[in-house]
């Protein structure tokens, strides 16, 4: 059997790993093909290198642009290549571009289409991460949901018929690092600062919000390890923000053991990020999310993760007492890779 997965940026390279090795064992032909969209080596190569990733066999090089002209311009590059390798399965990841350009390459060729991570939902239509994923679903042959919630979203779409709930491969990567770092004794005592990410168009794209999220940031009350994604940086500069002002202290993006490492270290998150919210929960840190919603409902049980719309009331929540209400665990035990390859096996014989 053949699968060729498409990726493109970060959270689907964390992704990709687990099922890289779960095709791996199950003797898989598995093609892994880079769209590009993350092109610098912080944001691509290195999660390719921390994560044990194979290199991938075809890699598009697309780079930036506006919505339309990158997710054209993967969809241009990706049909001779789904040609030339007619698989079993094309497998596409989460919400990007990358996911939807691939998803639209595969049901034009006919070729049958699994969703991992499908099922999710904002409900908040200005995010082109929502009319991503929303499209994906509704175009896949084989939705592979993370959790109940997402279950329930693609029946409530009329997509039962077509949806398994696997797990979250998230939680497969993220426990496999964290044992690893502490196995490795990599991770430092517990210290009083927050690490922090911020790179949705909502939060960068507006001058005046953006100028008051980084005023926010800079009067928490512990130092705040920014994570700048490159998005943040250009529009910052383009806005004339200094990121580095009071408690901002600026850093590069983390390769993914890294950030691990960082989040376990930290006294918590603050970020605009799907992945790191559910990163944090798994890893017993309290989120302070800057959005009006989350896909990751669950993560507010208990009010481990909290959600803050106005910048102004992000001082207030970061001075909130660790929750003391036990996680729940609804993302699953850790096999989602294994569960999901299996479903493909199953479905393509």
């Amino acid at each position: 059997m053949k699968v060729i997965s498409v990726v493109g940026a970060r959270p689907q390279f964390v992704k990709l790993a687990p099922i890289a090795r779960a095709c791996k064992d199950a003797g898989i032909d598995h093609v892994i093909v880079h769209t590009g969209q993350h092109y610098d080596a912080a944001m691509s190569d290195v999660f390719f290198e921390d994560l044990t990733i194979p290199a991938p066999d075809v890699h598009l090089g697309v780079g930036s642009g506006t919505h339309g002209a990158q997710t054209g311009a993967m969809l241009a590059q990706l049909e001779p290549v789904f040609e030339a390798h007619r698989p079993d399965w094309v497998l596409v990841y989460g919400d990007t571009n990358s996911t939807l350009a691939a998803a639209v390459a595969a049901v034009k060729l006919h070729l049958p289409l699994a969703h991992l991570e499908a099922g999710l939902r904002s409900f908040n239509r200005r995010m082109p991460e929502e009319h991503n994923r929303v499209l994906t679903d509704h175009a896949a042959d084989l939705l592979l949901a993370p959790t109940e919630v997402a279950r329930s979203h693609l029946a409530a779409e009329g997509l039962s018929d077509r949806t398994v709930v696997v797990g979250d491969v998230m939680v497969d990567v993220c426990y496999t690092v964290r044992d690893g770092l502490v196995a490795r004794d990599a991770v430092s005592a517990e210290s009083d600062y927050f690490v922090a990410t911020i790179h949705r168009a909502d939060n960068t794209d507006d001058p005046e919000r953006l100028r008051a999220i980084v005023a926010a940031l800079a009067d928490a009350p512990a130092p705040v390890r920014l994570l700048a994604h490159p998005r943040l940086r250009a529009r910052a500069e383009h806005h004339g923000i200094d990121l580095g002002a009071g408690a901002i202290e600026v850093h590069a993006p983390l390769g993914y053991p890294d950030m691990v490492a960082a989040v376990l270290s930290s006294r918590g998150v603050i970020t605009d990020s799907g992945g790191l919210q559910k990163e944090a929960y798994l890893l017993d840190r309290p989120c302070t999310t800057l959005r009006t919603e989350t896909e990751w409902v669950e993560t507010l049980h208990g009010g481990w993760n909290v959600l803050v719309d106005d910048p102004a009331k992000l001082g207030r929540e970061l001075r909130r007492d660790v929750p003391t209400e036990p996680r729940i665990e609804p993302y699953g035990d850790g096999t989602a890779a294994v569960s999901a390859v299996k479903e493909l096996m199953v479905r393509a014989s």
